[in-house]
Parts: C-alpha cells; structure tokens; sequence
C-alpha cells in the first residue's frame, strides 16, 4: 500500500525508497524529525542562544528518552550564526535545500530574522521564533512564521508603562546596540515614548564591543534623563553601562530588555551594588512571588531541570522557551503523523491556550503572535535564582 507520504515522494522517492530495499512508509516511519536550530551560540549576542541551546538540548533528549514521536527521533540540526546576518542567511538556505529540515526554530535575533524571514517564506518552511521585531510577523508575507515570545509592542508596553507610571520619568534616554534589532527597538521604543508625553532627551546606538560608556552616560545624564531604556542582548556592553552610571555616582533607573537580568552581568560588573535599580522585562510564568514560588508548571520544569541543566547563569526564560518550541514542533508531527510544511503550518493555526513553560500560545491563520501580552511584566534584575525573579517593586 502507497501512503498519502509515499504518494507524494513520487516516482524518485519511491525508486530510492526500494533501492534501500525499504517500502515508503517504512521510510518516513524511521525518518528522524529534523529541526534546524539557527544559534547565535558565539559573539557579542551569544547570552540568548546559549541559553536557548540548553533548552532545545533538553527537551530533544527528553522526547527521544521517551521513545520519541511514533518512534521517530527528534534530530537538532544546529549552525553557529555568530549573530551574523550573512551567516544566519546562509546556514538557513542550506538547512531549506540541502539538510531537508522539516521546520526550524531560530534565529534569536532580530537581525538576523530580517534577513532570513523571507527565505523561509519562499521555501514554505515552518519558522517558530522569539525575535520581537514587529514586523517579522505577518501572516499574509509570511505565512510560514510563527511568535513564540511576545512582539517588540507588547515589550515596549511594559518597559514604558513601568517607566513612566511606576519609576515617574518623564524624561528618558533610550539606547541601543548598532544591530538591526538595537536600532529598530530603540527607533520604535522613543516613538512610544513620545507619543505618550514623554520626552526623549537623549538616543543612541551603541557598538556592543565600545570599550568606554561614559560619554554616552555623561550626555544622558547632562539632557537630564530620570531613566535609562536598554534595548541590547549584550551582556559585556550593559555591565560597562552600569559600571560607569556608579563610577558617575548616578542613580538613575535602567529599565528595559531582558538581558539587563542575564547572570552574566553579574559577573561582569564591578561591584554587586552596581546592578541596583535596574528593572527588566520579565514574565509571570517566571516571576516567584513573595513566598518564593513560581507558578506550579515552572516549578515542576524547576525540578526536572535540576541537576541536568544549569540554570544560575542565563535566564529561564530562554531555556523554557526553546523547551517549548521543539515541543511545538514534535506537538505537530504527532498530532498529523506527518512532517509536511503544510500539516505544521495547519496545525499550528489551530492552537488555542498550548500550554507550554513559557506560556499558553494561541495562533490563527491571521494572528501569529501567540505570546499573552497580559503576561509581560517587569523584574528586579537581580533578584535572580535559577534565572527567575521577583516582581519590579511597584507590582500588587
């Protein structure tokens, strides 16, 4: 018997398929599900995928330790884009046409989304990503590309809010790295900024490898900031930032992406004290409360996390969010018994309240942002344990 999947090999496929001395189904019964990972694991923006990565590890090795999906294994196809966007455009044509991936996860970074969106549209091949940029969600470009973490508005909706109605700034400096990521968030953050009263008295983009902040900090402060908007990944660049705001004696807030609570920082800045009043976004399903617990599913991932995978110098997030991704992947190929682009797409269309790690995640054909906006908040930065937080002082 020929299989809807055989059927569709064609006579090649078939011919190939007998050539192993294999019937087609028996094929597709043993092909590993691939998913391309498209990992900035080196370079100034590696703290995200690197935290990413120990997710995706984990959650492959879970579901292959499980028997993985009708018996077929999850296979992590993974290219080091050093956060390049040529390398990232790269890496993503070969896993679409050589590697024969059937979707990928990644990139982490906005810029290297830009350049690899429209690659994917073109090759039709399931994208699930937690890059923020508005616009690489947009279901009628690309129909193939799908938000797992909450969009660049719904980041700025809680970074402003918090800095203007908790922290009381009506006067802030917005700044950024010179990635395409760095730029378009602060660009569109100042925007926010401005259209809801405030001022903005000061905007940069920052090289991430500029080795002196303080005449970035000395005209932030001389335009008279009572905060400071970070929109970086980079670690190395945001502890320069905060040692030279305490070598100033400035107390001003830094508000803003969720890198500012990285554990890395807290091995790159001077002293601890320098890493106060900082605020970044986080969210409720990696919030503990003043008991010290989280919400009951991220206490259960906790504990079968420990031991296996580290968790004091990254971010939960990152690690529950690549956990959920391949998950939502292999979610497809179980729920179609197919590995077909079209079966993921439809699948994923389909989702109503997914109950993830990170999040419950909802999409339609016309809605792929799937992230509850009510689940952004902002954390004390560092507050972290096992890379959750406590609230930004100001919650309920």
């Amino acid at each position: 018997m020929i299989t809807r999947r055989g059927f569709a090999l064609g006579g090649t496929g078939l011919a190939a398929a007998s050539g192993l001395g294999l019937a087609a189904p028996a094929l597709a019964q043993s092909e590993p599900i691939r998913i391309g990972w498209l990992a900035a694991l080196t370079g100034p923006s590696s703290a995200p995928a690197i935290g990413f990565n120990r997710g995706v590890v984990w959650a492959a090795e879970a579901i292959n330790g499980a028997g993985g999906i009708g018996g077929r294994k999850v296979e992590i196809v993974t290219r080091d884009t050093q956060g390049d966007p040529t390398k990232a455009v790269n890496a993503t044509q070969e896993m679409i046409s050589q590697l024969k991936v059937h979707a990928i996860w990644g990139p982490t970074n906005s810029g290297e989304s830009l350049a690899t969106t429209a690659i994917m549209a073109r090759g039709k091949m399931p994208n699930i990503h937690p890059c923020v940029v508005n616009s690489l969600i947009d279901p009628k470009k690309y129909p193939n590309a799908f938000r797992i973490a909450p969009s660049n508005t719904q980041w700025d909706d809680a970074v402003r809010n918090y800095a203007t109605k908790v922290a009381k700034a009506k006067k802030v400096a917005v700044i950024g790295d010179t990635t395409g990521y760095g730029v378009t968030a602060a660009n569109d953050s100042a925007a926010g900024f401005q259209k809801d009263g405030a001022e903005v008295v000061y905007k940069a983009n920052i090289d991430a490898t500029q080795p002196d902040m303080t005449p970035d900090m000395l005209r932030a402060r001389n335009a008279g900031a009572e905060a400071i908007i970070i929109w970086s990944v980079s670690t190395g660049m945001i502890a320069r930032l905060l040692n030279t705001r305490a070598k100033m004696g400035w107390d001003v807030p830094f508000i803003g992406h969720p890198s500012l609570s990285s554990g890395e920082i807290g091995q790159l800045i001077d002293k601890p004290e320098n890493w106060k009043k900082v605020y970044a976004i986080g969210y409720r399903s990696c919030s503990y409360g003043a008991d010290g617990k989280l919400p009951p599913r991220s206490e259960e991932l906790v504990q079968k996390l420990q031991g296996k995978v580290a968790l004091q110098d990254t971010l939960f997030w990152w690690i529950a969010c690549a956990i959920d991704a391949v998950n939502l992947v292999a979610d497809a190929v179980k729920a179609t018994g197919s590995t077909s682009n079209e079966a993921i797409i439809k699948h994923w269309n389909g989702l109503q309240a997914w109950p993830g790690y990170y999040g419950d995640y909802s999409y339609t054909a016309e809605q792929h942002n799937g992230y509850p906006g009510q689940d952004v908040v902002m954390s004390d930065a560092s507050s972290g344990r096992n890379g959750t937080f406590a609230l930004a002082p100001g919650y309920g």
